[in-house]
Order: C-alpha cells, then sequence, then structure tokens
C-alpha cells in the first residue's frame, strides 16, 4: 500500500493566500514521484525542546520541520526498510505549519507545541481526515469533529502529520490491520513492533514526528514502547479524555504519548490532561489538581524512593529481558532508590476473570458508529458480514460478536474483580510503603512477524484504572529493545515520570534504530559496496559485498579461481570476537566457482561489520582449522 499524496488543487486554493502554492505543489510532486526532499533542518531524534529552540530562534520553520520529516517519511516508511508504520499523510500540513509560522512571527506562540509535526493512531477522530482504526470497512469514514484529545492539541499548535497503523480495532498487540497491513520494527525488520499502537511507536522511534498519541485497553501503549525504545504512559483512568477515540473498552480504554525521552513525554502530557464534561471517566479528576509533568521531573527522584519487584510478574522471563531489567533496578537502587520483593501469592487469583475488554467492545463500538456521519458500517456484525477486515482478525472478532454483553452476570463479577484488585494493590503498596512496583514491560522478545506474541504483563494497570509507564531499560544481545514497566497508585503518575526521568539521567539506555538512519541530501543513504581479493595456494578469490544500511541487508557475489579443486573446502564469512571467531554465512561450498546470496545483519553482527571484525576465509586441506582470511572494511 503507498500513502496516498495531498490532493495538490484543493491545497493550492487553501494555501494560496499565503503565498505558500509553490512550496507545496513542489514538495507535493516530490513524494509522488520519490524524489528527494531537502531539508534544511535535522529532525533525526530532535526532542521537542530541540524543535522549539530551533523554531524561536528562527534556525527553522514549522515549514520546514514538516519537509523533513515527510522527506524521511518518503525514504523509509514505504522505501527502504518499508516500516509501513503510517496509514494517511495529512494534506492540510503544510497549510496548519505556514499559519503557525505567521503566529510565530507576530509574536504568538502558543506553547512548547506550537508548530510542531506530531503522529495520531488512526482511532483518534479527525475531523478533517478520515478515521479507520486501521480497518478496511472504516477506510471512508469520516467523523464530524476532532477527539477531544485533538482539539487540545491542535489549541496547543501541534500540527497533525499523520495517522498511524494500529492492531485493526485495536484488538491485539502485533500491529496489522486490512487497511494499513503489518508495520514492522525498525531495531529487527523481521519482527513485530508491539501493538496495538505499533504505527505510533514506529513512526516516533523512525523520527516520523516528534511525538505521537496511542491508546491502552491493555498494554497497547507501553508493549509499542518497550519494543521500540521509547517512554509511554497509561494514565490513571480519567486523567485523559476518551471522547473521539474509537473504543474497545469503556472501562479500560485510555489514550497517551508515547516519546523517545520523559522530558517530551510531559510536554505531551502537560498539553493533554484535564477534564472533559462529556468523558465519565473524566469525572474521576474531580476534586484532584492536574499533575504538571514537567514541572514534576527530577534527577534526585530516585533518593528514598521504595521500588517492589512484583514477583509473579517476573515468572517466565526470557534470560536476557530479566539480565537487564534486573540491571536497570540495580542502577536505580544505586542512585538512592530502594528495591524490594513483593510476593502476592494471592496475585494471579485476584487477577483471573478480571478483564471486563471483550464484553463492552460490541455495545461500545456501535455506540461510537452511531454518532459518526453516514458511517459505512454499524457494528461488528456488520464489520463480520462485509469480510473487509484482515484475517487474522476474524476469530477475535467473532468472539466480540457473540460473547455475553455487560448484562451478564459474568460481566459482573468480573467488574467486581477490577473493584477488589484495586482494594489489594493499594493496600500492598501502603503496607511496604512504595512508590512503584516493577516488572518487564514484556517477559519475551518482539515476536517475528506472523507469530502469536506472548510474555504480556499489561493487564493489572487497565483492570486497577492506577498508571504505568515504560520505560528503555537496555537491549538484548541481539539489539531488540527491552523496557522496564513502573506501576503506581491512582493519581501518582507525576511521580512515575519523576522517576522515569531520574532513571533516564544516569546513561544511555536507548539508541536509534539503524534502519532509519540521518537522510544525505534529502535520500536514505547510498548502498555502499566493497571488493576484496582473497588469495591462497590453492585458490583466488574475489568478493563484491554491498551493504545497504536501511535494511541491514549484506549481500554478495563472488568469483572462485580453484587452482587444486579437491583441496578447497569452503569460503565462509566469519565474525571475529574476543571470546573468537564465528562463521556467521557460507559463502560456497567445495568446488564451487562462483556464488551469491545475502544475509540480514543482527545488532551484533553489524557492530562487527561497522568496526572491520568480519572477514572472507577460506578453508582448504591445509588450512582446515585456520583460514586464509581478509577483513572486510567499510568504505
Amino acid at each position: 500500500m503507498q500513502l496516498s499524496p495531498p490532493p495538490i488543487r484543493h491545497h493550492c486554493r487553501v494555501v494560496k493566500r499565503l503565498g505558500q502554492c509553490a512550496t507545496l505543489l513542489v514538495v507535493t510532486a516530490a513524494i509522488a514521484r520519490g524524489q528527494p526532499i531537502r531539508p534544511t533542518f535535522e529532525v533525526t531524534e530532535a526532542s521537542l525542546s530541540d524543535l522549539a529552540m530551533a523554531l524561536t530562534s528562527g534556525r527553522v520553520t514549522s515549514v520546514a520541520l514538516v519537509d523533513a520529516y515527510l522527506a524521511r517519511i518518503a525514504a523509509y516508511d514505504h522505501r527502504g526498510p518499508s516500516l509501513n508504520a503510517l496509514i494517511r499523510l495529512n494534506p492540510r500540513a503544510h497549510a496548519d505549519a505556514v499559519r503557525l509560522d505567521a503566529e510565530r512571527r507576530a509574536g504568538h506562540v502558543r506553547g512548547p507545541l506550537h508548530g510542531i509535526p506530531i503522529a495520531l493512531k488512526d482511532n483518534y477522530d479527525t475531523g478533517d481526515m478520515p478515521t479507520s482504526a486501521g480497518s478496511l470497512a472504516l477506510a471512508s469514514s469520516q467523523p464530524s469533529q476532532d477527539a477531544f484529545v485533538v482539539r487540545r492539541l491542535r489549541e496547543a499548535g501541534a500540527i497533525v502529520l499523520a495517522k498511524a497503523n494500529l492492531h485493526e480495532f485495536a484488538a491485539g498487540i502485533t500491529t496489522i490491520s486490512s487497511l494499513g497491513g503489518q508495520t514492522r520494527n525498525p531495531y529487527d525488520l523481521t519482527r513485530c513492533p508491539g501493538g496495538s499502537s505499533g504505527g505510533t511507536a514506529v513512526a516516533v522511534a523512525a523520527s516520523f514526528a516528534a511525538v505521537g498519541w496511542g491508546s491502552d485497553t491493555c498494554g497497547s501503549i507501553r508493549i509499542p514502547s518497550s519494543f521500540n525504545a521509547l517512554v509511554g504512559l497509561r494514565p490513571t483512568q480519567g486523567l485523559v479524555s476518551r471522547t473521539g477515540i474509537v473504543p474497545l473498552s469503556h472501562t479500560q480504554d485510555i489514550g497517551g504519548p508515547l516519546a523517545r525521552t520523559v522530558t517530551d513525554l510531559a510536554i505531551a502530557l502537560d498539553a493533554t490532561v484535564g477534564l472533559d464534561s462529556t468523558d465519565v471517566a473524566s469525572r474521576q479528576v474531580q476534586g484532584h489538581a492536574l499533575p504538571k509533568f514537567l514541572d514534576a521531573l527530577d534527577k534526585t527522584a530516585l533518593r528514598n524512593a521504595r521500588i517492589g519487584m512484583l514477583l509473579p510478574y517476573w515468572t517466565d522471563v526470557d534470560a536476557e529481558i530479566a539480565d537487564t531489567v534486573r540491571a536497570a533496578l540495580a542502577t536505580m537502587k544505586a542512585n538512592g532508590a530502594t528495591v524490594v520483593e513483593v510476593r502476592m501469592a494471592d496475585f494471579d487469583s485476584l487477577m483471573a476473570g478480571s478483564s471486563v475488554l471483550n464484553y463492552e467492545t460490541r455495545a461500545d463500538l456501535a455506540t461510537y458508529l452511531q454518532g459518526v456521519p453516514n458511517a459505512p458500517v454499524h457494528s461488528m456484525h456488520e464489520i463480520l458480514a462485509s469480510g473487509l477486515f484482515d484475517r487474522a482478525l476474524e476469530a477475535r472478532f467473532r468472539t466480540i460478536d457473540t460473547i455475553a454483553d455487560v448484562t451478564s452476570e459474568v460481566y459482573r463479577r468480573a467488574v467486581a474483580k477490577q473493584v477488589a484488585l484495586r482494594m489489594r494493590i493499594t493496600a500492598v503498596m501502603d503496607s511496604l510503603s512504595l512508590d512503584a512496583l516493577a516488572y518487564p514491560t514484556v517477559r519475551q522478545k518482539p515476536t517475528l512477524i506472523g507469530e502469536v506474541q506472548t510474555g504480556s504483563t499489561c493487564q493489572l494497570a487497565p483492570h486497577t484504572g492506577f498508571p504505568a509507564i515504560s520505560i528503555p531499560a537496555g537491549f538484548t544481545a541481539d539489539g531488540l529493545p527491552v523496557g522496564l514497566e513502573l506501576f503506581g497508585r491512582a493519581f501518582s503518575d507525576a511521580r512515575l515520570l519523576a522517576l522515569a526521568y531520574a532513571f533516564e539521567q544516569t546513561g544511555t539506555h536507548r539508541h536509534a534504530p539503524s534502519t532509519t538512519p540521518t537522510l544525505v541530501a534529502g535520500r536514505a543513504p547510498q548502498v555502499r559496496t566493497m571488493s576484496l581479493t582473497t588469495r591462497a595456494a590453492t585458490a583466488t578469490i574475489h568478493t563484491t559485498f554491498a551493504f545497504d544500511a536501511t535494511q541491514n541487508l549484506l549481500s554478495w557475489t563472488l568469483q572462485q579461481t580453484i587452482t587444486t579443486p579437491q583441496h578447497v573446502l569452503a569460503v565462509v564469512l566469519r565474525r571475529a570476537s574476543v571470546t573468537g571467531s564465528r562463521v556467521i554465512a557460507r559463502l560456497a561450498g567445495p568446488g564451487m566457482t562462483s556464488a551469491r546470496g545475502s544475509l540480514t545483519l543482527n545488532a551484533v553482527e553489524l557492530s562487527a561489520l561497522r568496526e572491520g571484525r568480519l572477514s572472507v576465509a577460506l578453508y582448504d586441506t591445509a588450512h582446515a582449522t585456520t583460514p586464509t582470511e581478509t577483513r572486510l572494511k567499510l568504505p
């Protein structure tokens, strides 16, 4: 699927009054033809503070920022690594940028998000673009107005640049949908990005936008944050309005941002939390002072903090994930926190049967669709009948359409269990004077695309309505991000951010994905080629390598002149390390005079390539254990 370029004629009329039609035509045509947009400001990994300072100083305009992000999207979303993070570009983004630049020149700056491009999960209503929830059944569904959060963002001066892919109707955690397809993880293109807000997470990780918004019903902000080395908060229920977000469960749904830094997360939250009189859950904030997230950040917050390792969520954990999260907790302890074990023998029985998600979806979705003018479908039953959904969702959708509803006894028991769970968790945290409970955000690595993701620990926060934040803890040996989740009492959101911020200051726990590097003259870096010759008495090998950084793909073509064929055993690619050399690919077997192939490098192999630790090795009968070899060097 290709992103549709903005309709040119219509938007020329929109912006011609502002003298920007020529610029928009050039950018739009470039995207449509796949030509590079040459950004004048580097946005890769730029924080909200970086962008705000550049805008304030006049080093960049919002129009230029839009161009810079569009250039990265053009290079990497459906080309290069083909991340497939976005469903739609906003055709009005340039016009919005022009208007906000004019406001800035006139001395009116709305706040730290003024003129900064963002991404929205495509289950947030936008009055000027369709809202699909990732489903072909809603591809043309046009809400009449913005969601409450979207309205707040636009009032704060944010530019909605794009709407991101999600697991269809947010009903899963691997981010596949009939309208958006399968989103890929930029840290390993063979793996899923988490979900359901996986498109938003990938867009932020790949610097397609400065920050993005997702929604969380059972882990859908925190899981993709973990898998993409981001910070993401599921807020206290009611702190953020659900109005205008396509529903999955009115009890468990909530929206929130995903960001690359805790400071960016705080800025995004400050712009969107608050009372919404049209959202029943939002009434819970009455009587509570709204948190000021940016003001709450404190690099000393770990001093005297008490954090409990919730042991029931430490079972069946991948060894590397467990080691990485334990190391993060050790860092917290070294910076003043007390870490204690929390066993909770009754945890599993408290959690069992406490989800209300499937019982609420059918009615909640129907109610939402009733409010969409000329909605193409009106119920889950009609969606199933239409067949306009990804086949991976059929079993889940049929369950939703046939399961007992909110009038059933099983639903009432689940609601009662959530009340008991809230009381028990609060009592445990109070008895131990805990600021937070800690555990791996996900106990297993991101699954390979097409497989079922296991290891979720997402349920505690949505089943209690309490806040939880996922923060980058580090990486596995094969370069996959690992998340640490901190869970707190109701309305302790700002305290969780403060703890996360203090941990963030202790060192580098994340890095950008290698598949989306800085653009060169508006394009992805060119494929680099290397030619080398390996000579031995038995053969002479000429090998040409090509390395595509956007896919971590190393390809080769080999030609071999064999002097004594009976003595040549193999030609291989080897990786050297302090523990010895390892064969990572066979290039040619016995007697082969030519060969070609390719290999997707993992993080360890990628580092070896960049550090000159890969070599072509010729094994023959005279050198069966100590081959003749030649090192690769990237140009």
